[in-house]
């Protein structure tokens, strides 16, 4: 798209939700809705349907409807009711929420799922990925790498289910690295594997050799020498200046305190991670910061949630606010094309801003270019 439309396509899906535009067109809009509507998880499906509902009264426009169908968080349940919503007619349709509901949509070929998962690995030609996938936030760190002008950088990634996306995610990014660790999250082990990355066992021998050194000489300053060292932990730096740990919760804070215990501080190397979606628990950890992460807007994410409080009197997850961008780009959509194409768009390449920042659609996944945040002295700070 030319520079000019796309201008006038962000400033459009700004005011897309603050306006009440008018439709002409006859034909309703209809969208599918697949979510966990019973179940364990039947609080999350309540939360993406008034987010949806919320979004439908901001466009005020009464040309969508929305027909909802509970997953169950089943692959076989999910398969039933988007065979229901073909029948109905309906192409497009948001959710389902979870990967593994995803296993059988192949099956439902008139069909395009916007799904909310943030795996883009392995999914059916009908299905598009619209969560924060790992390439979205590691085109934002590297972006912040570049911007700091950090050249050594090792990746810490735990061995657990995601690891493989965080690979691709990598190498979509392009970002570059000096080496890459795979560890294991079990505590008792953790510790030593840190240290052997960081070489602690070195550089802590390096530093009672150079103590034992002094000691040996007729150096007249030996004693203020020694008593320096003795504050020490080691001796001799690491090969690197930053670490990415692609981790989350108790299992990140658990990595960067092995880093703290070989000597390895947040004030001298850059410690950055994964969107970590405000997790206030962090900014607690004084002794862990600072660390950086991308994640969503900030500011957007809280005028949203604020909303949706007064409205539902309880807190959405982030999931809620995505939902609300997809009908907002749905509805976006509609006005460019013809109703019944509106799910075929989603093949080729198209770019919109939204209350979460500015999406892409590419290669069956929507990318978000997103901001980077600081925690440091127990606050949130917007680097970009």
């Amino acid at each position: 798209m030319n520079k000019f439309f796309k201008i006038l396509f962000s400033i459009f899906f700004v005011l897309l939700f603050e306006t009440s535009i008018s439709y002409s067109e006859e034909t309703k809009i209809k969208i599918g809705v697949l979510a966990p509507l019973s179940g364990k998880d039947a609080s999350l499906g309540k939360q993406i349907l008034n987010s949806i509902r919320m979004a439908l009264i901001d466009i005020k426009n009464n040309n969508i409807e929305i027909y909802p169908k509970d997953t169950k968080s089943d692959p076989d349940v999910t398969l039933l009711s988007a065979q229901e919503f073909e029948k109905m007619g309906i192409s497009l349709v948001i959710g389902p929420v979870f990967h593994k509901n995803l296993l059988l949509l192949n099956k439902v070929k008139n069909i395009t799922f916007l799904s909310l998962t943030n795996k883009t690995l392995d999914l059916h030609e009908n299905i598009i990925s619209s969560g924060i996938n790992s390439t979205s936030q590691l085109n934002t760190i590297k972006k912040f790498l570049e911007k700091s002008e950090i050249k050594k950088t090792i990746f810490l990634i735990p061995n657990l289910n995601y690891d493989v996306e965080i690979k691709k995610g990598i190498k979509e990014s392009k970002i570059k690295f000096f080496r890459q660790y795979n560890y294991d999250i079990d505590p008792t082990k953790l510790t030593k594997q840190i240290e052997k990355i960081t070489n602690y066992g070195i550089r802590k021998q390096n530093l009672l050799d150079e103590i034992s050194r002094v000691e040996n000489t007729d150096d007249p300053n030996k004693e203020k020498i020694i008593k320096n060292l003795e504050k020490k932990y080691t001796l001799g730096n690491v090969k690197f200046d930053s670490v990415i740990i692609t981790d989350f919760d108790e299992s990140l804070k658990s990595v960067i305190t092995s880093l703290l215990y070989t000597d390895v501080s947040p004030k001298n190397k850059y410690i950055i991670t994964l969107n970590q979606w405000f997790d206030e628990s962090l900014l607690k950890e004084q002794n862990l910061q600072p660390i950086y992460y991308p994640s969503i807007n900030k500011q957007n994410l809280d005028k949203f949630t604020n909303k949706f409080f007064k409205k539902f009197n309880y807190s959405p997850s982030y999931l809620s606010l995505l939902s609300y961008d997809l009908v907002g780009l749905i509805y976006y959509l509609s006005l460019k094309n013809e109703t019944l194409e509106i799910n075929k768009t989603f093949k080729t390449q198209n770019t919109f801003k939204g209350k979460i920042g500015v999406f892409e659609i590419k290669d069956n996944k929507i990318n978000h270019q997103l901001n980077f945040y600081e925690i440091n002295n127990g606050k949130l700070k917007e680097i970009f």
